[in-house]
Parts: structure tokens; sequence; C-alpha cells
């Protein structure tokens, strides 16, 4: 079978309502399936007011939003009018790309009908409770995604680090890679732009420490700031660029009250914001890949990152950038310092950082996926279901 025979069921908790990283990797995804001949059916929340018009055909799966986020829904369950839809699309292979109640749903549709699962892993949910005083709660809904992730054939995640991760936590016997690719043609570094930046107020001898992301506490938001004060109290001449939006804006302005905000950037904008940064600084413990980071490594910036699962596969400590131990905030400064202040050092790692980046083509990552589908069909052919006792 190659991808002219999938006919591939995707559950997403966010396909198009909210622009992020994740749903927009499923876009591609789905974009490249229909044009080599898949059929593909997405099930996800819908909004009045989407993001960006999605690729492929989306049905709506009933949802509520999240008290206190309000911009995100959580698919609840899997109605009489999705079930109708699946059981007329006829799927050979089911792909749910959150352990939210329909992505639950989902697997034992998938299971009950004898049709492999694959479950894809976007972000580190079980990470997210420390961000509110629950901290206490991660081991519980670390258990409630094994069980989730059990159940279903294979699992792919977007790194090596975050695979063997996953390995660690006992998650699958089956964990493979679908990596993110980038596009070269919005991120390089041609897209600097001196005029834009002057425009901003950032005159052309401050280096431009950036930020990317929506602007949320669980992105590091606080160690962000704190390093950026230690810059302040060491006297580092720097600009901070903040390119994004989110609910912690109004705190992040706060706490950051020279720095520059773009809001939110996309397309050929993004890659100009992000090529007329110098360096970015991405404290984040939080995701599985960090498309950010890969964004600002083809536009030739080196990256000043936790040392965690997502930074750790793309960043490499010292030639192009610098990983350093979440929360640190004295060694994240002392790593913005040395690339504020030597252009040598910061010059050579951007360079190394574009070469890295080179390796990430959306289609050749795409296909990765389309493999393991295709392999998962087939051993579904011969008999083997997921195996859901306890990993040794």
């Amino acid at each position: 079978m190659d991808a002219t025979g999938l006919r591939v069921a995707l559950f997403s908790g966010n396909y198009n309502y909210v622009r992020d990283g994740a749903n927009q990797a499923l876009n591609r995804l789905v974009g490249y399936l229909l044009r080599q001949g898949a059929a593909v059916r997405v099930y996800s929340p819908t909004t009045d007011t989407p993001a960006f018009e999605p690729a492929g055909d989306l049905v709506s799966a009933p949802s509520f939003a999240v008290p206190g986020r309000r911009e995100y829904r959580v698919p609840y369950r899997m109605s009489g009018e999705v079930r109708r839809d699946l059981a007329a699309f006829r799927p050979n292979v089911v792909h749910v790309s959150s352990p939210d109640p329909l992505g639950h749903r989902a697997v034992s549709w998938a299971r009950s009908n004898n049709l492999p699962a694959i479950a894809s892993v976007h972000t580190r949910f079980e990470t997210y409770p420390r961000y509110y005083g629950l901290a206490f709660l991660e081991p519980l809904l670390e258990s409630v995604l094994r069980r989730f992730y059990r159940r279903c054939d294979a699992i792919v995640a977007p790194s090596e680090s975050m695979a063997q991760l996953l390995r660690e936590q006992r998650m699958n016997y089956d964990i493979g890679i679908w990596t993110r690719g980038i596009d070269r043609d919005i991120f390089n570094p041609g897209r600097r732009d001196m005029e834009w930046r002057r425009a901003l107020g950032i005159a052309d001898d401050k280096p431009v420490i950036g930020f990317i992301g929506r602007l949320v506490m669980e992105k590091g938001l606080d160690v962000f700031s704190d390093t950026i004060d230690q810059l302040g109290t060491r006297q580092v001449p720097h600009k901070v660029l903040v390119v994004g939006e989110g609910p912690a804006r109004e705190w992040f302005q706060s706490r950051l009250p020279h720095a520059v905000f773009t809001g939110f950037q996309k397309g050929p904008d993004l890659g100009r914001a992000v090529a007329s940064m110098d360096m970015l600084f991405n404290p984040s413990v939080t995701e599985t890949f960090g498309n950010v980071t890969l964004e600002a490594m083809a536009c030739g910036l080196p990256t000043v990152a936790a040392r965690a699962t997502g930074s750790e596969s793309l960043v490499t400590e010292g030639i192009t950038g610098r990983l350093i131990r979440p929360g640190a905030i004295q060694d994240f400064a002392d790593a913005l310092q040395l690339y504020c202040q030597q252009p040598d050092a910061r010059a050579a790692a951007g360079t190394a950082a574009q070469a890295r980046a080179e390796r990430n083509g959306w289609d050749q990552v795409n296909q990765a996926l389309v493999d393991t589908y295709v392999r998962v069909i087939r051993q579904r052919a011969h008999g083997m279901a997921p195996r859901s006792s306890p990993v040794p």
C-alpha cells in the first residue's frame, strides 16, 4: 500500500481555531496526504472565528470552552453525527493528536472496529500543572496519559529526545519520530530587515533578544523576564523583541516595559521578524519539539534554550546555541550576555544553526508518518494489536 490507499480519520483538539505550531503541523500533514492521493477526514472543535482556513474536510465535534482559557475548547464526546460520518468515511487508520475525551473515544472506536490507531505527541501536558501551583498532580496526569497511549498501536514524537522520554515513561512499545519541517522561503537570513527594526525604535547596534510564541505562562515567561532583569542589572546593552499574542500579554508587558511587542505575525511578516532578531531566547520546557527554535535557526540565529525535550534535539550545546538548566536565571543571563557582547560568537553559532536547520523539509518528515501509517495497517492485517500491559 502507498499513500493513495490511505483513508485517515484525524482527531484534533485544536485543528484551526487557535493558531499554534501543533495544528499548523497537522494542517501541513493533511495537505501533503491529499496531494499524495490519500483520503482524509478531520474531526475537531470549531468556532465562528477560526484562526485560519483548514486543510481538508473538517467535521465539527461537540466541545466546551476551557475555564479561564476560553480561547481553547475541549471536545468532550463523539456525537452521533461524528459516528455516522466516520462510518460513511470508512477509514483504515485513526490518528489522534490530543489525549482529550474525544481522543479517548476515537481510540475506543478504532479498537471496536479493529482499526489501527496512531497518536502524535505535541505537548508535554504532564508539565502544565507546575505553572499553576499544582505540581503534585503530575504523576497522576502521567498515569492517565500512559493509559491512553498504551491503547494505541503506535505513537510518534517530534524529536528523538521526546521519544526517549516517552520510552522512559513507558508510554508505548512502538514509539517513532514525526519531526517538523521548515518553510525555507519564509525563514531564511535574507528576510532580515534593518529598516523594519528602525521603525520599531531599535538601534542598529543593539543586539536583539527575541521571544516567539503564544504569551502564556507555561512558555516560561517568568524565567524570560527574570533573566532580562538580570541583564539590566549587569548593564548589558540589548533590546527585547516579543512576537506573539496571548492572555498573559499584559503581565509580560508589565514585566518588560522596555521591550517591543509586535503582536501576532505570520507568513513572510513572521519570517522578517525572526530574521531581524539577533538571538532567540526560549526558556520553555513544555514543547515536545520547538517549531520556533527551528525557524530561528533557519534564519541564522543562535538559540539560548532550556535543556528540555524539544530543544535538546535541535540545539547543539556550544555550537548552534546554548542549553541551560531549566530555571537557572544566572546561567541563562551568562549565555545571553556572551552573544550580546561577542558578535563573532553570535555569528558563528548562527551559521551553524542555519546549516542544522537545512535537514528539515516538510515533505520528507510527512512521508515518514505516511510510512508509519502503512506499517501499522499492515501489522493489524497480520493480527498484531496494541499491547496494553506494562512496558518493562
